[in-house]
């Protein structure tokens, strides 16, 4: 039979803290040193919590370190608890204004690599006490963060179309196409929806969802056999026989490059190219194709005024172009 665990007593935060940290480095002197403490000080500290609760946490005889059957639970208990204790201080803060504690961020990767580098350091600057743990996830996985609790916030490019989820769109950003030098539309200074196919198109990888918004905007459903539209060069011979999907923009921006066949870029990823990548840069005609970034938050959220500082701070580091299409 499994003991029984008695109330807390005199257990701790801070215990508690040193305990989860024991399960999650599975090491005692790893585990003190990601607290900023001595080994000695943490083992003196995990054995007044296990006199509290009159039971043993750890297996110490093992390596690496385990919990005991009844250990899991208290540190399972513990991380909720600790959890609490973190909105306990931030509900504090936000009734003072003060823009203070940790937000978990998921980001889409068509956007973080280029919106990042020009919110972060303003962010940083204007909210130095804001720290932000970001994660770059495809859309499905970024809304399941959201729901289920590891994520506070998403910025995604499609509706999260849930009731417990509060969504602002915080600006339109057009899309753009990237253009080979041999490719059949390089002599256009503006093409339409209607110029796209899918023959000479790099696309990005299933679960993205600017694939999807691309295939949608070509009319046509993406497959899986060979290219067809050759012209007897190399260049395009490639995009005829060769089915390459990428997670990367950055991969298929390389490949137009080369002069191989085109591929679709939002404003943002378009928008620091060196001049001779901007000469690849074909825009649409308008009304240029776009999609709405959007800001996703749970609806019961202590964070909210955490998410509305970071909003604010986003809006502020778009170009102007891009700003003016906000929402």
């Amino acid at each position: 039979m499994e003991p029984a665990i008695r109330p807390p007593g005199d257990a701790t935060l801070t215990q508690l803290a040193y305990a989860v940290a024991v399960d999650a480095h599975r090491h005692f002197g790893r585990a003190a040193a990601a607290c900023g403490v001595t080994q000695p000080t943490l083992s003196m500290q995990i054995g007044k919590l296990e006199r509290a609760l009159g039971i043993t946490l750890f297996e110490r005889g093992r390596s690496p370190v385990t919990p005991t059957e009844a250990g899991r639970r208290v540190v399972a208990q513990a991380r909720v608890a600790l959890r609490e204790a973190a909105r306990v201080r931030e509900v504090c803060a936000a009734a003072g204004d003060d823009i203070a504690g940790e937000l978990r961020l998921g980001v889409i990767p068509t956007l973080a690599p280029y919106l990042l580098p020009r919110l972060l350091p303003a962010l940083v600057e204007r909210h130095p006490r804001l720290a932000l743990v970001i994660e770059e996830r495809v859309t499905d996985d970024v809304l399941a963060g959201l729901r289920g609790g590891a994520l506070d916030a998403a910025l995604v490019a499609t509706p999260a179309a849930a009731d417990d989820v509060v969504e602002t769109v915080l600006f339109r950003e057009p899309f753009v196409a990237y253009v080979g030098a041999g490719h059949r539309l390089a002599g256009r200074t503006t093409i339409t929806p209607a110029d796209l196919s899918l023959d000479d198109l790099w696309l990005l990888a299933e679960g993205h969802c600017f694939r999807a918004q691309a295939v949608r905007l070509c009319g046509q459903r993406a497959g899986h056999g060979a290219r067809s539209r050759a012209t007897g060069d190399a260049a395009a011979a490639c995009t005829a026989t060769t089915r390459f999907e990428s997670g990367n923009l950055e991969t298929l921006k390389r490949l137009v490059e080369r002069g191989i066949g085109m591929t679709l870029l939002p404003a943002l990823a378009a928008a620091d190219l060196a001049p001779s990548q901007q000469a690849l840069v074909r825009p649409f005609a308008a009304p240029a194709p776009s999609r709405d970034v959007r800001l996703a938050r749970p609806r019961a959220s202590t964070r909210a005024h955490l998410v509305e500082a970071f909003a604010a701070a986003l809006r502020r580091s778009l170009p102007e172009d891009v700003r003016q299409g906000r929402s």
